[in-house]
């Protein structure tokens, strides 16, 4: 078979302003879900802890989670 074959093309990457709204719509819910869940524990940390245990959790739910789904929904509205 000959590489000629055309793949549907989906939607262009986000550009920087997009990516940045994408971004805060995933990062400012999950740090607020955490401050709201774990906020009385966190409080008791030196405030460079309680930034790495924030950062620790909530980077892999924004990068794993919200952000593919933000950019399916992405891909679903433009289409």
């Amino acid at each position: 078979m000959s590489g000629n074959a055309s793949a549907p093309v989906g939607p262009r990457p986000p550009g920087k302003h997009q990516l940045a709204l994408m971004i805060w719509l995933a990062v400012f819910p999950t740090l607020t879900a955490i401050n709201l869940a774990f906020g009385d524990w966190l409080s008791t940390l030196p405030a460079l802890l309680r930034t790495f245990v924030l950062a620790t959790v909530a980077v892999p739910i924004v990068i794993y989670g919200l952000m593919p789904l933000l950019h399916r929904l992405r891909a679903r509205l433009l289409a």
